[in-house]
């Protein structure tokens, strides 16, 4: 299973170290943590949404996530104070690496008319951010055991300092991204 941390130590590390110049092994960029976070508007009306999602997300990251409450109440979306409103996970260490290995490799390419993940969706500070649709590109959800196809954020956490280094270390490591 860590064989895309292995890939990291031997290929990704070094050609990082080679290209940015780094003067100590320490400020080679790596992934920190991996963020799915899923929202759900619909989960005020209906309280069985939320359980939907978490078995959704569990099934596909392997970790049990966490529900997000609703930290203000707004009246105009008929939204009050710690109402569930969505679910995360965030990923680190060996579990990381197989959800980033199985994102890049099996579910992306997937995608309808993929053409690659933005390369622009960077924050300036080397994290990246994308988007996914529907939880249906990833081969452990079933279309039949679905209530609705839901889509989901993704955001990547790095120790890199900018974003050329943070697209640079997403690239090495076998992000698709679009010419």
């Amino acid at each position: 299973m860590p064989r895309f941390k292995d890939m990291y130590k031997e290929q990704v590390a070094p050609a990082l170290m080679k290209k940015f110049e780094y003067k100590s092994v320490m400020q080679i960029p790596k992934i920190d943590k991996v963020v799915i976070n899923v929202g759900a508007g619909e989960a005020k009306d209906n309280s069985k949404v939320i359980s939907a999602i978490e078995k959704d997300i569990a099934t596909i990251t392997g970790q049990k996530p966490v529900i997000c409450r609703a930290k203000k109440s707004v009246a105009n979306f008929k939204l009050r104070e710690g109402m569930p409103i969505g679910v995360k996970v965030t990923l680190r260490g060996d579990k990381m690496y197989e959800f980033v290995d199985r994102l890049f490799s099996i579910a992306l390419p997937r995608v309808r008319d993929f053409r690659g993940i933005n390369p622009n969706s960077f924050d300036g500070r080397g994290n990246y951010s994308m988007g996914v649709k529907e939880q249906l590109i990833f081969p452990e959800i079933e279309y039949d055991q679905i209530d609705k196809v839901r889509g989901m954020d993704i955001t990547f956490i790095t120790t890199a300092k900018t974003d050329e280094e943070a697209k640079e270390l997403l690239t090495l490591m076998g992000a698709p991204f679009a010419r």
